[in-house]
């Protein structure tokens, strides 16, 4: 039995992005408006705040006009207003028709909204948390629950100095246990813990199977000649094609930067389909290549977004804890905006906890907050796009987009239809012997390049020879049944060049490349096989976004 440190504290909080960072901001200023000592802790897998923070980002500041009203004189890194929008659908490899605001759905808009890079406004939501009051622990991986009776009662941190054998090295540090009257779960989308969470709890009974796409991000400097500043521009249509939904997005932040990438709904059926590939030849197209071209790529990221809305949220409330943001699902795909909800979602999260506390409740089951966030505007935006998603995977990319510009600016979301999909992403692949191989170019070095220089440009990092977080339920899975039904869709649905088959002795091998983890989530969400769970490395490793 490993001894373990304990802190005990009010609420602890995993996960250091928008909406986990909002709840303790939000719980300590309630604290200090009623004088009232409340400890709390944040608790980061990334080497620092922001460190993991992936997001395109246009910023819609709602929610931080309600955290902290005066966020532009205390500093906030969010300065870059759009000035207009551009909406494309791409006909072909070189053509493009600019779509007229009226024939989208008012959601796409974003006027008085900013460019922003998340990961900065997320390091400067830390400094206002910790100054009034809150720990936060970066480099501390959440590895595993706390449950006694039906009840959460917080976490265990990873341990720290093991070898890939499970063995002690020089320098083990076991995790501590972090135990609190109430725990937030705020890790993002597809937190591991959260997943944990919804099964430990039938969280997700009464709702649709959650949706995923893999967003890719670049950062590039440009040509200043070239440079738009508050500029956006969001497309759809090729390269993907067939059933593959998704979308492009281009936007001209501040110093001479765009920051360029796609969507790919993980709903695709094709297992030849490479995501990665497909936004390499995106950014070929003369829309995106011509303010490419003679430019630097700076930065690249690749992060799962949740996208199934409101029919796919599960409950968000247990014995001892709350579920908010994206490890719930509370992006509004309608709008590509999530991160205004995830705030939402922690700043209640935050008021229900703490009413509990002033009536000396603990580890309860706050069935409250149900009832808070249904009333709250983060609901009714979630309640008015319920079928966004839904419409395009059931009418398809015309019809449901044209239902949802209708839905959307002429009767604001309240067309009495529901659609919903139920189709896990895992379960639409079709065999591969059946379905169309796809042919990438190879990249040219100059506007598309391949996986290992983009992983290098993550700053991706994990300390040597420790447990592989990517654990396989069957180690014979990927080749007796995904290689032979699906062609191993992992070594191309991947976007870190995590996953191998590679011939070794005469015989087709499985082979992960921990080391490259960028922690999207992806083989979690998509191995036809469910076979592949991903858990939190040693604190600190995966990525080291500067300003994503």
């Amino acid at each position: 039995m490993v001894e373990r440190e304990t802190m005990e504290f009010d609420v602890v909080i995993v996960g250091a992005g928008p909406a986990g960072l909002a709840s303790a901001i939000k719980l300590a200023q309630n604290a200090q408006e009623k004088q009232q000592e409340c400890m709390i802790c944040v608790v980061e897998k990334g080497s620092e705040v922001g460190a993991h923070v992936l997001s395109g980002a246009v910023f819609e500041t709602k929610a931080l006009d309600e955290l902290l009203p005066n966020w532009q004189e205390l500093g906030a890194p969010v300065t870059t207003k759009v000035s207009h929008d551009e909406i494309y659908w791409f006909n072909n490899n070189d053509k493009a028709t600019a779509i007229p605001h009226f024939a989208t759905p008012k959601t796409f808009h974003n006027d008085g909204n900013y460019i922003v890079s998340m990961g900065n406004v997320c390091r400067w939501l830390a400094e206002q948390a910790e100054n009034l009051g809150v720990e936060i622990f970066p480099g501390f991986s959440a590895h595993s629950l706390i449950i006694e009776d039906d009840t959460v009662k917080g976490i265990i941190t990873g341990d720290m100095g093991v070898d890939k054998d499970g063995n002690e090295k020089d320098g083990y540090m076991p995790g501590m246990e972090l135990r609190a009257k109430y725990t937030i779960f705020a890790e993002g989308c597809r937190g591991h813990l959260g997943k944990q969470l919804i099964n430990e709890f039938a969280l997700d009974e009464d709702s649709s199977p959650q949706h995923y796409g893999l967003g890719f991000k670049e950062i590039w400097q440009i040509d200043p000649s070239k440079h738009q500043q508050g500029k956006v521009a969001h497309g759809t249509g090729w390269p993907l094609s067939g059933d593959t939904n998704g979308g492009s997005f281009m936007y001209h932040s501040d110093n001479n930067q765009v920051v360029i990438g796609l969507i790919v709904d993980l709903n695709y059926s094709n297992p030849h389909l490479s995501p990665f590939d497909e936004f390499q030849r995106m950014k070929h197209h003369p829309v995106f290549k011509q303010v490419l071209e003679g430019g630097e790529r700076i930065a690249y990221g690749a992060r799962a977004i949740a996208k199934g809305g409101l029919h796919s949220l599960p409950k968000m409330h247990f014995a001892g804890g709350l579920l908010v943001g994206c490890d719930a699902g509370t992006l509004n795909f309608a709008k590509i905006k999530g991160n205004h909800t995830a705030m939402k979602s922690g700043m209640i999260a935050a008021d229900v906890i703490f009413n509990a506390l002033q009536n000396q409740q603990a580890n309860t089951d706050l069935v409250e907050y149900k009832t808070a966030f249904e009333q709250s505007w983060a609901y009714k935006e979630l309640y008015q796009s319920r079928n966004f998603g839904p419409a395009m995977h059931t009418l398809g990319k015309f019809i449901g987009g044209a239902y949802n510009t209708l839905d959307q600016n002429v009767f604001n979301g309240a067309l009495p239809f529901t659609f919903k999909d139920n189709t896990p992403d895992y379960d639409t692949l079709k065999d591969a012997a059946s379905s169309t191989k796809i042919d990438y170019p190879k990249p040219d070095g100059q506007i598309s390049f391949d996986k290992l220089s983009s992983v290098f440009l993550s700053n991706t990092n994990h300390e040597e020879s420790q447990p592989c977080h990517l654990k396989l339920k069957d180690a014979s899975i990927p080749i007796a049944v995904n290689l032979v039904k699906f062609d191993e869709p992992a070594q191309r649905y991947c976007p870190a060049g995590v996953y191998e088959i590679q011939q070794i002795e005469g015989e087709d091998q499985f082979v992960i490349n921990a080391q490259n983890c960028v922690h999207c989530k992806t083989c979690d969400i998509k191995d036809p096989s469910q076979n592949i769970t991903w858990v939190t490395p040693e604190g600190a490793g995966g990525p080291n976004y500067p300003n994503m």
